[in-house]
């Protein structure tokens, strides 16, 4: 239970006091009343002597009474009725709230700190006037009258006659049986006769005689003289006199309400308010509504008509016509009537019936009991046991001994003799148990435990078996709440003092019933005290019994005790997880708010509700979602031009939120596809953006000369949680900004979002904003300067039925992004920092020109090597003019806009339809086989010596595309070699021709897809030729074999390959003519077919400026197709250099220290001879033959080793053992490869091809042979030709046979830089045969390296020589 003001051992002698009536004659009532006080409102603030009293017991033993209080009251003829009770406590609880401001306990139990308010003020008030308002009853003696003080005024004609009347008055109502009520103690009760004399108006001398007429009459110790009045009341506010009265008359004016007014009766209202009160709505009797309901109007009625009272009486000043002498006088009164009256008359009464019961203590007990039951007249027949207990037993006589054994236990106690008490309630326990009176037998074991408690030295323990007996019979077989609700709150006071605070909870929740919710809900509020001031809180108990208490007060009508024990409970729950019951406690809490007008409170309850994570039914999560509506509508309501509040729903991602710079896409039109560019429906990906990222930084550094400047920063057109934010992002004028809300619904109902729109400031001139109802929200800027986006503005509703209507409420929601974490700086790591995330804080600025590009005729899916022409239109939208455009990508080989010879093409996509993409002259028969030449430079094309291939200009008429003119360009595009899917991205920059500050350069991205399938697959290799025959005779004669296989597999429709020409490009190397390998002319390829062609290269010596390069066309048909030209060499030259990155790459990594020996030896085998092999392809499409054409390239470098159009796969080595061994620091000197040794040298033999020899007559076959020695690289070679050489291979042996070389066997010889030198040998054949020349073995080393770096000269095919006999 709660802190109390009073200890229990001051609580229950001041809750039973001895009773004083008080009957008071008219006059003597008007004397009072000028002070705006009844007689016994007079008396009530002096009524607690401030002495100790002693009396002597019937022992005759002196007791000591100690702050004695007697109780006077006006005498009132009806019993209060329960209905005005029940209302008259309602009014108490009601008026008594906790105190604003007052600093509560914060009680630490575990992980929870609860401020929890240290007392309960209601509680204690209800206590209080539960017990003063209870009714006299005939079963206990306590609250019944002991004695009657009789007043008259000094001012009356005759006041000793007015006694008298007043005398009979008293006895009337005592002794007549149309009276049942008041109680009196004992049929002689004692008269105390008072005259009050008014000191200001009456006459002090007939007042003096008048009384010592009285004291001859009644004796000294009967009467008084009472002087009041001292002052007149129009004096009153001269001087500020205490007034003492108004703190008992606060509970006085509720508690005169209880009694009902008799015509018959003297009683007196107070302060004008009449005395009787219609049934409180609580009452639960027959008339009362059933349902209990709590919505009945008198609830409010009855908090407002008890605030009227308070405030009725605020404004009377009490006993205006009283000095502080006067209330002397009134404190001596007091005094006096205890002493020398009260107190002796009880102390008589005790020892009389002390000597009763003494005097029949001596007959057997159980003849006094037998003889007791024949011979008591006036009792009801014996019944049964059983029907004893159903009707709470005997009812006694008003002399019959036990009740006199009662009345002297009374008496005892409550003069605070609890000894004498306690056994004679013991006693009379006893008696009545045996009786069966089980009323009466309860009575006697409540105050027998009460008194066993309060015995000073407490030589007893607190006998709590009696209080549960006694609580047991009055509630289950009396039927009797209220004399069982009193046990209750003496017992659990005592508990609470003995520091048993289960046992007192487990008490105080025995007595919840559904019969009356205020006592249910108080009592279940005490207990769940006791459980937070147990040695070891029960927190989760206390809270527990708080909702149960919280529910109970609801019901009660008490609607601030239920929101306040809900507020206090809520502290345990919240935060735990338990969300179940957070969510109906708020929901309470919402309520109780709401029906209180506490209307901030009951938003926030319900908003509480609505954003937690709710477990809660799709059905109660709308339930609740309309009443969060529905109050917040009357809150808007409440301040309709306020600011808009803050809406909890829907979750708002803030850092979600995407912010897009820009117009939205344009949407195909036919063959026309607009440029991809950003948007809001592309999903982030990180490697993308960062390839988009060096695709501009390259494009910067081409137009800044190579150096990309301090200040770049790339452009962002679509702001999210991946981007860079921690700068001011750059919106232009007229474009729009596109700003991406995540919401989240996390209900399981839906909610309706209407009239969606941004929250935006702007600082600057004046401008406006639009918006359209979409989650994507739109501002249009018209004017410079910076904008802050803040937040979204929107009604929220709920979707419902048919026939219910929607409500919806307007708010808002703010738009916090939290920028990234920084980490950076020591200071940085160690604490939590985070950066500015800026990207809803744009800065507008001045126009700048906006491309659109759009593309015509653009494939989806190519052949690998297929050329196709296709058109870009571009075309500036805005007003401002553009130039220096230029197109970036990482993919210059996949598309060209032509070099300078590109103008010869035709322009428009019409005109071109059925043209070939090529530049093609018609040639005659003659020239076939043979090479036709031309030449073009590479700086035509663009890829000039250190230029940038990925950056491309776009040839623009005049390079400024001026407002709303539109510019179409032919575009050929080539599949890429590998088959698949290729996405290929194209950055397109420009500029303003007026140079803008802060915008330099603007970008437009656009990403093809390109599916391309397999075509065929180019294989090439080079060898010197033996023959010597070239028509310089200097030897740079070379052979090329070039494989084509269609590896095509018809699933394009592709029926058949033509081969139509293959060309050359090199700066030294040229196709002479074709070695007509095959009868096919037509060179036609179906699928999987290959073909093989040879032809004869030869080097050319013309000097070139360094980019140029010779183009040879052998062509298969009659039409030559101009490699030099757009766009065939466009493509050679974008394969060359992305060849060329690629070898250059591969290089770095290399060593760059080679010996110069080493790179001579390696010129020897190197060759730079490009073959680039044009096909059409024959497709059947829809019933039509569609061509395609198109080109691939093989890049020949060294001799012997074969190259490919398109790269190879390399297959994964097999897994091997690792290996660790200790690197040596000696460097090995690098040593060119065997095969490039090999090239130093070239051999050849000229012999004849068959020789005929009669062996019959010589049988030595000589045969001169010419060994041709030519040094191919440009240094001094020495070379050691060795004919001692013999085949050991006896599978040589079997196919050739063997023969002796005849003369020197070793030559030494010394070869200039690229000289030819030739020997003469013989062979000696005995026999006829087949036989290999190619047997001398030829070393070779440079000339001026001491490092032999000498190698074996290995001769390309063997030399075959056939020996007949003539």
């Amino acid at each position: 239970m709660a802190q109390c003001v009073q200890s229990v051992q001051e609580l229950i002698p001041d809750s039973f006091v001895p009773c004083v009536a008080a009957l008071c004659s008219d006059e003597a009532e008007r004397l009072t009343r000028l002070n705006h006080l009844s007689f016994a409102e007079l008396l009530k603030p002096f009524s607690r002597l401030t002495s100790e009293v002693h009396m002597r017991d019937p022992n005759n033993q002196l007791h000591v009474i100690k702050n004695l209080k007697i109780a006077v009251s006006n005498i009132i003829t009806q019993p209060p009725q329960p209905g005005a009770i029940r209302k008259l406590l309602n009014d108490v609880v009601s008026g008594s709230q906790p105190a604003e401001g007052l600093v509560a306990n914060v009680i630490t139990a575990g992980d929870y700190d609860l401020n929890i308010s240290a007392t309960t003020p209601w509680f204690e008030s209800y206590r209080e006037t539960f017990l003063q308002s209870m009714p006299a009853s005939d079963h206990e003696f306590l609250n019944h009258y002991l004695a009657c003080m009789l007043v008259a005024s000094s001012s009356e004609a005759e006041p000793v006659e007015q006694f008298s009347k007043l005398s009979q008055e008293q006895h009337r109502i005592q002794h007549n049986s149309d009276y049942s009520y008041p109680k009196w103690f004992i049929p002689n009760t004692l008269k105390y006769y008072v005259l009050l004399h008014d000191v200001s108006a009456g006459d002090e001398q007939r007042a003096e005689s008048i009384y010592e007429e009285m004291k001859q009459k009644y004796g000294t110790q009967g009467c008084y003289l009472l002087k009041i009045n001292s002052r007149t009341s129009n004096r009153a506010s001269d001087e500020q006199i205490p007034d003492p009265w108004s703190q008992y008359l606060q509970k006085n004016s509720i508690q005169n309400q209880v009694y009902v007014k008799n015509n018959n009766e003297i009683c007196f209202s107070v302060d004008g308010l009449p005395n009787n009160f219609r049934a409180h709505p609580l009452q639960l009797d027959s008339s009362s509504d059933p349902s209990n309901s709590i919505d009945d109007p008198d609830h409010v009625k009855s908090a407002s008509s008890l605030h009227e009272t308070k405030k009725a009486n605020t404004g009377i000043i009490h006993g205006a016509c009283l000095t502080l002498t006067d209330h002397d006088r009134i404190r001596q009164f007091i005094q006096e009537f205890t002493f020398r009256g009260l107190l002796p008359h009880i102390e008589k009464t005790i020892r009389q019936l002390n000597d009763q019961l003494i005097s029949r203590k001596g007959l057997s007990r159980s003849l006094f009991s037998a003889t007791k039951k024949w011979f008591s007249g006036s009792k009801v027949p014996e019944k049964s046991i059983n029907e004893l207990k159903n009707t709470s037993g005997l009812l006694y006589p008003p002399e019959a001994p036990e009740l006199q054994i009662r009345k002297m236990a009374d008496l005892c106690f409550l003069v605070q003799h609890y000894d004498l008490a306690y056994s004679c309630y013991h006693t009379a326990k006893k008696d009545f148990l045996n009786d069966q009176a089980m009323l009466y037998a309860a009575g006697a074991l409540e105050m027998a435990a009460v008194s066993a408690f309060l015995q000073p030295g407490a030589p007893r323990p607190y006998p709590a078996h009696y209080m549960d007996t006694a609580i047991q019979t009055y509630r289950d077989i009396c039927k009797n709440m209220v004399l069982a609700e009193r046990c209750v709150l003496l017992s659990a006071e005592i508990l609470k003092s003995q520091s048993k605070y289960s046992e007192a909870a487990a008490l105080l929740i025995r007595l919840t019933s559904e019969d009356s919710d205020l006592r249910s809900a108080l009592l279940l509020e005490q207990a769940a005290h006791c459980f937070i001031n147990m040695k070891s809180p029960m927190v989760r108990k206390y809270a527990f019994h708080m909702i149960l208490a919280g529910h109970r007060f609801s019901k009660a009508g008490q609607k601030k005790h239920a929101l306040r024990c809900y507020c206090q409970a809520m502290q345990v729950y919240k935060g735990k997880g338990w969300s179940l019951a957070e969510d109906h406690i708020n929901f309470t809490i919402g309520r109780q708010s709401y029906t209180l007008r506490q209307l901030d409170n009951a938003v926030s309850a319900f908003r509480h509700i609505l954003i937690n994570e709710s477990k809660q039914s799709a059905a109660q999560q709308g339930a609740f979602l309309r009443e969060y509506l529905y109050v917040y509508k009357n809150v808007s309501q409440l301040s309709p031009d306020g600011p808009l509040p803050q809406l909890p729903l829907p979750y708002i991602n803030s850092s979600a939120t995407r912010v897009f710079f820009g117009h939205d896409r344009r949407p195909a039109d036919g063959e026309k596809q607009a440029a991809t560019h950003v948007s809001l429906d592309q999903e982030y990906d990180s490697e993308s953006s960062q390839q988009w990222r060096e695709l501009e930084e390259q494009v910067v550094a081409v137009v800044n000369r190579g150096v990309i400047p301090s200040n770049f920063y790339p452009t962002q057109y679509c702001l999210n949680s991946y981007s860079d934010n921690s700068r001011f992002p750059l919106a232009v004028v007229e474009e729009p900004i596109t700003v991406e809300v995540a919401f989240r619904n996390p209900l399981k109902v839906p909610l309706l979002l209407t009239d969606l729109s941004l929250l935006w400031k702007f600082q600057s001139k004046d401008s406006s904003g639009k918006d359209n109802e979409e989650a994507r929200l739109k501002l249009f800027p018209h004017h410079m300067g910076e904008l802050h986006i803040l937040g979204v503005v929107y009604n929220l509703g709920t979707i419902q039925g048919k026939h219910s209507l929607s409500m919806s409420v307007r708010g808002r929601q703010d738009l916090e992004i939290q920028g990234p974490r920084l980490n950076n700086t020591k200071e940085e790591k160690t604490s939590i920092k985070y950066g500015p995330d800026r990207r809803l804080d744009p800065i507008i600025t001045a126009e700048m020109p906006l491309l659109e590009v759009f593309f015509i005729h653009f494939p989806t899916g190519l052949l690998c090597g297929e050329i196709r022409k296709a058109y870009v239109e571009f075309v500036n939208v805005s007003k401002c003019p553009l130039t220096g455009l230029k197109v970036v990508s990482k993919r210059p080989e996949f598309f060209t806009f032509g070099g300078n010879t590109a103008v010869l093409t035709p322009l428009s996509p019409s005109a071109s339809e059925n043209c070939s993409a090529y530049k093609t002259v018609v040639t005659d028969s003659t020239s076939v086989c043979t090479a036709l030449i031309s030449s073009a430079s590479s700086v035509d094309f663009g890829t000039g010596i250190g230029s940038q291939p990925e950056v491309i200009p776009v040839p623009l008429p005049d390079t400024v595309l001026l407002p709303g003119a539109s510019v179409q360009l032919p575009m050929w595009l080539r599949g890429p070699d590998e088959e698949g899917v290729h996405e290929i991205n194209f950055l397109f920059y420009y500029e303003s021709v007026k140079k803008q500050p802060k915008i330099r350069h603007r970008i437009l991205r656009h990403t093809a897809v390109i599916c391309t399938s397999r075509s065929l697959n180019v294989r090439a290799t080079v060898c010197r030729s033996n023959s010597l025959e070239d028509e310089e005779g200097r030897g740079g004669n070379m052979l090329v074999f070039v494989d084509v296989e269609n590896t095509n597999t018809s699933e394009a429709g592709v029926k058949e390959f033509h081969i139509v020409q293959v060309s050359s490009s090199s700066k030294h190397w040229r196709l002479q003519k074709s070695v007509n390998l095959s009868e096919n002319k037509d060179a036609k390829l179906a699928s999987r077919e290959k073909g093989k062609f040879c032809f004869k290269a030869i080097r050319h010596f013309i000097f070139h400026p360094s980019e140029k390069y010779t183009f040879a066309d052998i062509i298969f048909g009659n039409e030559q197709i101009i490699s030099s030209a757009s766009p065939c060499a466009d493509f050679f030259y974008r394969s060359l250099s992305s060849e060329l990155k690629k070898a250059q790459l591969s290089v770095h990594a290399e060593k760059q220290s080679i010996e110069d020996a080493v790179r001579l030896i390696q010129k020897c085998s190197e060759v730079d001879l490009n073959i680039v092999v044009l096909w059409k392809a024959y497709v059947v499409e829809d019933s039509k033959q569609l061509i395609l054409e198109g080109q691939h390239h093989v890049l020949l470098r060294t001799i012997g080793k074969e190259a490919f159009s398109c790269p190879q796969k390399q297959e994964p080595p097999e897994m091997e053992l690792l290996k660790f061994f200790r690197p040596e620091n000696t460097t090995v000197p690098l040593r060119p490869s065997v095969e490039q040794l090999s090239n130093l040298i070239k051999t050849s033999l000229h012999y004849p091809e068959s020789f005929n020899h009669p062996f019959h007559q010589k049988s030595l076959c000589l045969v001169p042979v010419t060994l041709l020695l030519s040094n191919c690289s440009k240094a001094d070679v020495d070379v050691i030709v060795d004919l001692r050489h013999k085949t050991t291979s006896p599978e040589a042996l079997e196919i050739h046979g063997s023969f002796t070389w005849l003369g020197q066997t070793q030559y030494k010889l010394q070869l200039k830089s690229q000289e030819i030198h030739s020997l003469q040998l013989k062979a000696c054949f005995v026999h006829t045969g087949v036989y290999n020349l190619g047997t001398p073995r030829v070393f070779a080393k440079l000339s001026d390296q001491v490092t032999v770096f000498e190698t074996s000269q290995q001769n390309s095919m063997p030399a075959l020589i056939i020996i007949n006999n003539v």
